[in-house]
């Protein structure tokens, strides 16, 4: 339910009323809906588009704007030699199990996931103790997102079982998750038949490149390798320094083995990404401090793996210094993620940041939190933040051989003495033929004790080597000597670690406007939605209190002065009560609304309603609009307006 103003009082969410008001107000709809429509495939309406946008920006503005971050937008066509590389191919996939008499395809975590809830549902049912309702759409007829809870009792170690399974369910291996079908006798909940055993998905989109396809390809399932192979340019960019970030806003793929949850689990979105390069010897943030004391939920993995699910609410400072966050660089970005969730209207009381599990760490990742979003489907992650090391980057460039390098000058230049091997190159090639190239090698190879031990074997007349096939070869002084040399480092070469922060901005959306409706008692059919002005889609209504021509030139005004001021605003000027127009605009969340009445026409006044608390103020039109603009924009609140404009008593409108 939405934060709403102490003094509202609300209906208990209405998951269907919600679901009618997205589809009726057209924030979205299945894709080619008239031919039938694809799972997991959607389109925005013109709210839905205008949220997406103003979301958009607003994380533009908090993330690029403020940490200076250098924005790029790369293609989504990817040659597949990249994504053998960075390991997508081999390793970016779920599990799933088939239907056996059906032949229905399950992502096999899900399965396991919602009949285990849903047998919890059921023993709570049995004990008489209020459980969360089933998930069900009726009105469409949909298929079961979960197994319908019957009343049946558990035992108290069956309960602790479930409980336990589910808190590191996604720790699970594919097998595992195999040997919890057949032991907890899981079954498909829509046909109760028994499905197969786990099997591996890859949820890349092949494709092919060329007229005769001789280059193949897929769809990215991240933005995150487009960045990774321009950083040579970017580092060029910033004048070859580091940290710096690169960040993208852009479309990805990902062939979802069964999408049920709307905008949850879908098979084209968008992503918000940032890659931040950092020295792996110092991942200090020179703002931490900034962000030290922002408080958040932690569910770190060792809970997890205890079998529970209690958050710890602690310090990003101290959770840094603990060591439960891997370093200052992660910590400062968790803290920023938290900032941006709760400036668009998240509700902060159903936001946590749970650690990732051994099994389920990405292949890339040396630590991994999800910023986990509470809605009617669950805790859903919404943003991922990793630390990748620096993988990508190294895999990159022993496949292609360019350098993906910092090359640093150092302040000080770094003396050093060490023991080096030479080689007489006319008399080795000779002594040795084909075995020389082996025999530097190992050579090579040695550490400072075993070429001082090396050195003093010659010293005494020869040495002798072995190679890693047993073949033993002597080496004398005049083929070969060892000496200390002084070497003079001024430049530092090295491959930076990333840390990454990866933003679903479909599901981010999903979930506000999930956290943002809620009803009044006495308008329950009417929803509301209190999206925060930022985000807001139309940010003023202007109703007019009659079609009459004498409010033309007011409502022309009003509306230029609105665009001047950069606030998108819209006319009702439709002839239903000025009651109803309000309320559909409730519906579609806009915050504020400005009503021209006979006595604006004589007085230039104007009211000004807020949308949850119903008050309205009125003033002298300029006035307003001045008022308008610092709500809008942030820089004064509900409060401060009622301060400064009296209280509309409903009698000025004069005809």
């Amino acid at each position: 339910m939405a934060n709403l103003p102490v003094n509202k009082t609300a209906h208990p969410f209405d998951k269907s009323r919600f679901e009618a008001l997205l589809n009726r107000r057209f924030f979205y709809a299945p894709a080619f809906e008239i031919y039938g429509g694809v799972a997991g495939l959607y389109d925005y309406g013109p709210p839905g588009s205008s949220l997406q946008s103003n979301i958009i920006a607003e994380w533009r503005k908090h993330f690029i704007v403020e940490e200076h971050m250098l924005e790029v937008d790369t293609t989504i066509m990817t040659p597949a030699p990249v994504f053998e590389t960075s390991g997508h191919v081999a390793r970016f996939a779920d599990w799933m199990v088939k239907d056996l008499k059906t032949g229905d395809v399950l992502r096999a975590d899900h399965l396991v996931k919602n009949v285990l809830e849903a047998r919890l549902a059921g023993d709570k049912e049995a004990r008489g103790i209020a459980a969360q309702p089933v998930k069900e759409d009726d009105k469409k007829k949909k298929k079961k997102d979960k197994a319908k809870p019957t009343a049946v009792k558990l035992s108290d170690e069956q309960v602790v079982e479930y409980e336990t399974i589910l808190a590191q369910l996604d720790n699970y291996s594919g097998p595992e998750l195999g040997e919890l079908c057949k032991k907890y006798n899981i079954r498909n909940p829509d046909t109760d038949n028994e499905v197969s055993d786990p099997v591996q998905f890859n949820l890349m989109f092949a494709s092919s490149i060329g007229p005769t396809g001789q280059h193949p390809g897929f769809l990215r399932p991240e933005t995150a390798q487009g960045h990774f192979l321009n950083f040579s340019r970017l580092l060029e960019f910033n004048n070859g320094r580091v940290p710096f970030a690169s960040a993208q806003i852009g479309r990805s793929f990902r062939n979802e083995i069964s999408p049920r949850a709307g905008l949850l689990r879908v098979r084209e979105f968008t992503m918000a990404e940032i890659e931040h390069y950092v020295d792996p010897e110092d991942k200090k943030h020179e703002r931490f401090a900034e962000v030290r004391d922002v408080e958040l939920d932690l569910l770190d993995r060792h809970t997890q793996v205890a079998g529970s699910t209690q958050v710890t609410r602690m310090k990003i400072g101290d959770a840094v210094d603990k060591g439960i966050v891997a370093n200052e660089t992660l910590g400062y970005f968790l803290a920023r993620i938290h900032q941006f969730l709760i400036k668009i209207g998240i509700n902060p009381s159903r936001l946590r940041f749970r650690q990732h599990m051994g099994n389920e760490m990405a292949h890339y990742a040396t630590d991994c939190w999800d910023a986990e979003l509470h809605n009617s489907y669950g805790w859903t992650e919404c943003v991922g933040c990793a630390d990748r090391a620096a993988y990508d980057l190294t895999v990159h460039m022993a496949k292609t051989g360019h350098p993906l390098v910092v090359r640093q000058a150092l302040k000080e230049p770094i003396i050093t003495e060490k023991l080096v091997a030479e080689f007489n190159k006319k008399s080795f090639g000779k002594t040795f033929g084909k075995d020389s190239a082996a025999i530097q090698t190992i050579i090579g190879g040695m550490d400072e004790a075993q070429l001082t031990r090396l050195q003093g074997e010659l010293a005494q007349g020869s040495t002798t080597i072995t190679s890693s096939d047993g073949r033993e070869f002597k080496l004398t002084p005049d083929l070969l000597t060892i000496e200390k040399k002084t070497f003079k480092q001024s430049i530092r070469e090295f491959t930076p670690n990333v840390i990454e922060p990866s933003f679903g901005l479909g599901r981010i959306l999903y979930v506000l406007l999930e956290h943002s409706f809620w009803s009044r008692e006495q308008d329950v059919e009417r929803g509301v939605l209190s999206l925060p002005a930022v985000v807001a889609p139309t940010k003023v209504l202007i109703v007019p209190l009659s079609a009459k021509t004498e409010f033309e030139p007011l409502v022309r005004e009003v509306s230029s002065k609105l665009r001047k001021a950069g606030i998108f605003s819209r006319v009702d000027d439709s002839n239903t009560s000025i009651g109803k127009r309000y309320a559909r605009n409730d519906e579609l969340g806009t915050p504020y609304g400005l009503t021209l009445d006979f006595a604006s026409v004589q007085k230039r006044t104007m009211t000004l309603r807020e949308r949850d608390t119903t008050g309205q103020l009125i003033g002298e039109i300029d006035e307003v609009i001045g008022i308008v603009t610092g709500l809008v924009d942030g820089t004064i609140d509900w409060a401060e307006a009622c301060r400064r404009l009296p209280a509309y008593d409903g009698v000025q409108a004069v005809e």
